[in-house]
């Protein structure tokens, strides 16, 4: 073959696999995206950030942060949220990062499950800064993603709960004070003088000056109360004129605590006492009017009292009364009312919002009588006993004779 024929054969050749493998090329990578291996959220949307919308399961949550940086939660009666939830939410968001971009395509995009689970960071008008739907789990971990309106889906490294009931996000923490910075506790007792212990420095015993003689505070009781209401917390909120708030204050108990700084918080408890109610007397409450019987009111003729022709209704005589059956109406929820003699304290605002009803245990253990509070002073130990020494011999005119020389 003629070298000018084999060059044209090469050619030829060299065409045809460039026209084979522009055809038949492997397509990009579907990772290949600007945001694979970026972080999730860029930390500086959160700078601008002033609400946080969070969505699941067709409810919604808005989280509003205030001019003093601070954050409430608008629809549970804007009381403060929970900081450290709010912290560990957007700390795991900033933690994640895209690991690759799963599809394009839109029947595919339709099975990672994008719903209505979507964060959203907004700006001071309302407008969303960043938005992130979330779809369904992956199977090899991770979860699948969609920002704003984009048309794909990623897949991060992300493990998020969405929590998009209002409530969840109040803080729930009504007192935070340390028991080593309570320098005195008082407790109210309802048949005389309250029960007073005080000491001077946090290392010191507990102390009180009206101990019953021969007794002591029982420092390991009064240890015990602080540790209940140092970190005090609610568990659900009453409307103020609610009829269980009112019987509460006024069926109270008051602890003050009293802190080094000479800071007094008064807490008071209370809940409606549980009541017996026998049968009889809760129909008696509950029961209609009587209807007169025809016997004592109607007259002779047949007639109705007014003069109509209406026949007089017959009442059956009531039953035999037997032995009443009480019923148990169980005690109320237990509330606390708190101030602080700081004014600018934001316990005193906060009560004026909502009546907070707390753990029972906070009251029931408080000391039902203040004996409970005291105990006996111990008693010292014996003095050492010291031998006694013996008699020294009197020498001379008068002393006693020896046994050995008395004959």
């Amino acid at each position: 073959m003629k070298l000018k024929t084999l060059l044209l054969v090469v050619a030829i050749l060299a065409a045809l696999s460039l026209a084979a493998y522009y055809l038949q090329r492997p397509s990009a990578p579907v990772g290949a995206d600007p945001r694979t291996n970026q972080p999730l959220l860029d930390s500086r949307i959160l700078d601008k950030t002033a609400r946080i919308r969070i969505a699941e399961q067709g409810k919604t949550v808005v989280l509003a942060r205030q001019p003093d940086g601070s954050w409430i939660v608008p629809a549970y009666y804007d009381l403060p949220a929970d900081f450290s939830k709010l912290g560990h939410f957007i700390d795991d968001l900033s933690a994640a990062k895209v690991q690759r971009l799963a599809t394009q395509n839109p029947g595919r995009l339709a099975r990672l499950e994008f719903k209505d689970a979507s964060v959203a960071l907004l700006d001071p008008a309302g407008h969303p800064l960043w938005t992130l739907t979330l779809g369904r789990e992956a199977e090899g971990g991770g979860r699948f993603v969609r920002f704003d309106d984009e048309k794909k889906g990623y897949l991060a490294s992300l493990n998020l709960f969405l929590d998009s009931t209002p409530k969840n996000w109040a803080d729930t923490l009504l007192i935070d004070v340390k028991p080593d910075d309570i320098a005195g506790v008082e407790i109210a007792f309802a048949d005389g003088a309250p029960v007073v212990a005080t000491r001077a420095k946090k290392e010191d015993a507990w102390a009180s000056e009206n101990a019953p003689s021969g007794q002591r505070i029982k420092g390991e009781r009064v240890t015990s109360l602080l540790s209940s209401f140092s970190s005090l917390r609610f568990q659900d909120t009453s409307d103020l004129s609610a009829p269980d708030v009112d019987a509460a204050h006024k069926r109270s108990r008051t602890v003050r605590l009293t802190t080094f700084d000479h800071k007094i918080l008064t807490v008071e408890l209370g809940r409606n006492p549980e009541e017996k109610i026998a049968d009889a007397a809760k129909a008696a409450k509950n029961a209609p009017a009587a209807v007169a019987s025809p016997a004592e009111n109607a007259p002779a003729t047949g007639e109705t009292a007014a003069g109509n022709s209406s026949p007089a209704v017959a009442v059956l005589p009531a039953e035999k009364p037997g032995e009443a059956k009480p019923e148990t109406i169980p005690a109320g929820p237990v509330y606390a009312f708190i101030t602080s003699s700081d004014a600018g304290a934001a316990i005193n605002a906060l009560m004026k919002k909502r009546a907070f009803q707390i753990y029972d245990w906070s009251f029931t253990g408080l000391p039902q009588k203040r004996d409970e509070l005291f105990e006996p002073l111990p008693v010292p130990p014996p003095a050492e006993m010291k031998p006694v020494a013996a008699p020294e011999k009197a020498d001379g005119p008068g002393a006693a004779p020896s046994p050995s020389t008395t004959k």
